[in-house]
């Protein structure tokens, strides 16, 4: 059996193709046993993974939960909110003494860009990261191309615009990453104050138009503005906005061809993306919830099998 490049998953940089492969192979397996009608594997029964949420989440926690579950995982959950940390304890503190109730894995989401890593150096536990500011979310940019995999056959050679706040998005920067490593070609699209400044470093051009990269694409990932990471405004109005940025159905029936429409989650609809956008044929976005399970207990299971 193959086994992963690395002991962590702390972002798509840190990994390589083959480790990609070998993901998506395992997800193929339990996206089979998530459809049975016994949804359960015991391949995790003596391992114990700690989920530690240090910012507000809805879906990745869910999933992620689930993915254990479904895995016969022993789980503990934690918010910040509730904890010691308003009390002032240090993050390796916190961990440590969630660890000395022996666990083997943490699966972490933080506000600081690079705590993942900075934790994978300090304790012994295999880590996962969850989304480290706006730095990385890997487990977020393999699903999104698995699903581009299964709806068009290969990544390979596609043609990927990433839509929207650019500059907020650690679901932008894996998938930049993700994208190329498996030989797609990438370009982003937003208003200028919401592109990074040298993001053309990475390999991926601007398209500042939004029809003209719809016509580019193959697939179209939508990003939410992300509000809560901004402390000044990066343009005039939401409406203002929605009539550059969003994509509506009269836009979509309007290209010359059908593309693909992914988006991370959460939607705000009637922003970046319209309800009839969201609910139509060409969209995945429910395909990539339930495929997230599928990826995170591939990357799960796989992490676990390096723990002696």
């Amino acid at each position: 059996m193959s086994e992963l490049s690395v002991n962590h998953l702390l972002g798509i940089k840190y990994i390589n193709k083959k480790d990609i492969d070998l993901i998506f192979e395992t997800a193929d397996h339990f996206k089979e046993v998530i459809n049975r009608p016994i949804k359960k594997v015991p391949s995790l029964r003596d391992i114990t993974i700690a989920n530690i949420f240090f910012e507000n989440s809805t879906r990745t926690k869910l999933s992620f939960e689930l993915a254990q579950k479904r895995l016969s995982a022993d789980v503990i959950s934690f918010s910040a909110a509730q904890s010691s940390v308003k009390k002032g304890e240090t993050l390796i503190d916190t961990v440590n003494n969630i660890l000395s109730m022996k666990v083997d894995m943490v699966v972490m989401r933080h506000s600081s860009p690079g705590a993942a890593h900075f934790l994978s150096q300090n304790v012994k536990a295999s880590i996962v990261n969850a989304g480290d500011g706006a730095h990385e979310h890997p487990t977020q940019a393999l699903l999104d191309s698995y699903s581009i995999r299964e709806k068009l056959g290969d990544v390979g050679g596609k043609k990927v615009v990433i839509v929207g706040d650019v500059l907020h998005s650690r679901v932008a920067l894996s998938n930049i990453y993700a994208l190329q490593m498996q030989g797609a070609e990438v370009k982003v699209c937003g208003p200028k104050t919401l592109i990074p400044r040298h993001i053309e470093s990475l390999g991926v051009t601007v398209e500042p138009d939004l029809r003209k990269a719809l016509e580019w694409c193959d697939v179209a990932n939508m990003l939410r503005v992300q509000n809560e990471r901004m402390d000044v405004n990066f343009f005039p109005s939401t409406r203002e906005y929605a009539q550059q940025y969003g994509l509506d159905k009269t836009l979509l029936d309007s290209l010359n061809k059908e593309i693909v429409i992914m988006h991370p989650g959460p939607i705000n609809r009637g922003v970046e993306i319209t309800s009839d956008v969201a609910d139509s044929k060409q969209s995945v976005i429910l395909n990539q919830v339930e495929n997230g399970v599928a990826i995170r207990m591939a990357v799960i299971y796989l992490l676990a099998s390096k723990i002696q």
